[in-house]
């Protein structure tokens, strides 16, 4: 997988040749925090009939680890892939994996089966580069929901059809995270990488992206938040007000807080 360094530079050597022309202690490889726009030539491979990279990335997508999560501007769309696996420790990892650690929050006995490194797959989402609302939201399903920074999958407030967390968070760890039967995956803050800040966290299915409990541009909780937790106003990837969802400042069951307990506000893509 190309890192975000290598993609830019080749964008960069093909502009010149046309034109010639945010934590806890149990931290550990967070996310890297580049910030960069990528504007290169628009047209059409005449190979493939497909578009060539158009217009910029939204710089929010440079978050993402480059080491687990590839993303790619074609025309007015946004692919992300990811290999699922998380860039931080976890007790969900294989004893002899280098990021294991012993569990705290939950224990061996309670653990969901299975661990990070038996999981081995892609995950795809295809967004629009710049999402708009539907004329109506639409409900979250079970599965993979969203895409995190980290390189592993959002999942919502359900743990089966119908069925509340509740009595599946003894088995999360200080990730809010567990194993599942197919992924890794965040139900809860995800505090290696946002813990009661205005962090990224990832990116919702209908492209959307999601942010810590704070707002950015005032620094405190939003107050304004719809029934999904959205809310429109500028945030550290951009001077122009736009709307993004944020981890509601709602504690779940006295202690906890849930990544995305809401409808979509925008036209959700499957997470392949």
């Amino acid at each position: 997988m190309k890192s975000f360094k290598t993609i830019n530079l080749l964008l960069i050597l093909s502009c010149l040749g046309l034109a010639a022309c945010n934590s806890s202690s149990d931290d550990t490889d967070t996310a890297s925090e580049t910030e960069v726009d990528t504007e290169v030539d628009t047209g059409t491979d005449t190979d493939t009939d497909t578009p060539l990279t158009t217009g910029i990335l939204h710089s929010a997508y440079y978050e993402f680890d480059s080491e687990n999560v590839e993303v790619v501007l074609s025309g007015d769309n946004v692919i992300i892939e990811t290999n699922g696996l998380p860039n931080h420790t976890s007790p969900y990892w294989s004893s002899d994996h280098e990021l294991f650690v012993e569990p705290t929050v939950t224990s061996y006995e309670q653990m969901a089966p299975g661990n990070i490194d038996d999981f081995v797959g892609t995950y795809t989402l295809t967004v629009a580069n710049s999402p708009e609302k539907a004329s109506s939201s639409s409900a979250t399903g079970l599965g993979a929901i969203g895409i995190a920074v980290s390189g592993s999958v959002i999942y919502n407030d359900e743990e089966g059809p119908g069925i509340p967390l509740d009595d599946a968070v003894g088995s999360l760890d200080f990730n809010g995270a567990h194993t599942g039967p197919q992924s890794f995956h965040y139900h809860l803050e995800p505090i290696s990488f946002s813990e009661d800040d205005s962090n990224l966290i990832g990116v919702i299915s209908d492209g959307f992206f999601l942010y810590g409990r704070k707002c950015n541009s005032t620094g405190d909780y939003p107050t304004d938040l719809d029934e999904s937790g959205g809310h429109t106003s500028t945030t550290q990837f951009t001077q122009d007000a736009e709307y993004h969802y944020h981890i509601q400042n709602e504690l779940y069951l006295n202690n906890y807080y849930i990544l995305f307990p809401g409808d979509y506000q925008g036209t959700a893509s499957a997470i392949n």
